[in-house]
């Protein structure tokens, strides 16, 4: 298969292969997304596919509009405040479906579904113009980091999707806030740029504990129960700025090629000479950068070890150190 490079100025081309039950990935503020309709379940087969998704890990459904969500779930006045305030933007929302008008392999076999309008001008003409909503899960392998740049995306998918809808590097660079609204008490499922000190002032209290689930749980939403966001080389977790050169000293009586990914700070204070990748100066530049820099490690496979930085894991630090973590399997430096 082909996969065509299509841009804002070619957007009815794209959303005519999504019309054919072709996949196209799409450009989000958060990730790039993989689209199929959300209506052919054939189209949301082939997404699985092409990522190598285990099948009950459910899919967004990505809309132009909150209008359309409606269709197909069951809408409370919360979760309306939430679109109100949220939407367009990186706060996907779990719904009850009404029931039929979803197929389960979407859902993952659940009675829900989740939902997110992305603050993305090509994406939402690219979903009215295809008439349908469209399933959005990343558009990567599965497992391995997210794309950020339609180039990310060509790497992993090249062949094995129809297209690519171009808009250049996302502005966020890690996945939507999850919220879950099908319950009595709201939960973010997965922490994104929305934080619970956002979210609280109109939901009231939600619970903050609900990231993972069981080996024969089902997951309610993407990144609870697999391995995610993984380069080739082992990450391994620098909690503290000071334990830097303890961990490159370590990391070199090891023998084998490592790398260093932090803020500009460190890498000019510890790691001159390092194989190394920056995360610009603060949080915000290194939530957008970070699977960036761990996909440029996997381009340099002599590269065994990923020495990363930790930020603090509170506010939007706890959305970059959620998939830190994960793609670190929770591995941190330690000194002896």
């Amino acid at each position: 298969m082909k996969t065509t490079i299509f841009t804002h100025d070619t957007v009815a081309s794209a959303a005519k292969l999504l019309q054919a039950g072709e996949l196209v990935s799409f450009p989000t503020e958060t990730v790039y997304g993989l689209g199929a309709d959300a209506t052919n379940v054939d189209a949301v087969k082939k997404v699985y596919v092409a990522k190598g998704r285990p099948s009950d890990n459910p899919l967004i459904v990505t809309v132009a509009d909150p209008e359309t969500v409606a269709k197909f779930a069951q809408v409370t006045p919360a979760a309306e405040k939430l679109m109100a305030k949220f939407w367009p933007g990186p706060l996907t929302i779990i719904l009850p479906i009404i029931p039929g008008a979803l197929d389960m392999a979407v859902t993952g076999g659940l009675q829900t579904a989740a939902f997110r309008e992305p603050d993305n001008d090509a994406t939402r003409d690219l979903i009215r113009l295809a008439g349908t909503p469209i399933v959005g899960p990343s558009a990567n392998l599965s497992g391995k980091p997210s794309p950020t740049t339609a180039q990310h995306v060509l790497h992993d998918m090249d062949g094995r999707i129809a297209g690519i809808l171009d808009d250049g590097p996302c502005r966020v660079g890690v996945e939507s806030t999850v919220i879950d609204m099908s319950g009595d008490v709201p939960a973010i499922l997965r922490p994104g740029a929305v934080d619970e000190a956002m979210l609280e002032p109109i939901v009231g209290p939600v619970a903050t504990d609900k990231h993972k689930v069981g080996a024969k749980e089902t997951p309610k939403a993407p990144g609870m129960k697999y391995k995610h966001y993984a380069p080739e080389a082992q990450v391994i977790i620098v909690d503290h700025p000071e334990q830097f050169p303890a961990a490159i000293a370590w990391a070199k009586a090891q023998g084998y090629d490592f790398g260093v990914l932090a803020t500009d700070a460190i890498l000019t204070a510890h790691a001159q000479g390092l194989p190394q990748y920056s995360l610009g100066k603060d949080l915000t530049s290194a939530t957008r950068d970070l699977f960036a820099g761990l996909r440029y490690f996997d381009l340099h496979p002599d590269v065994l070890v990923v020495l990363a930085q930790a930020f603090a894991d509170d506010g939007f630090g706890a959305a970059y150190m959620n998939r830190l973590g994960k793609s670190a399997g929770g591995q941190h430096f330690t000194e002896a």
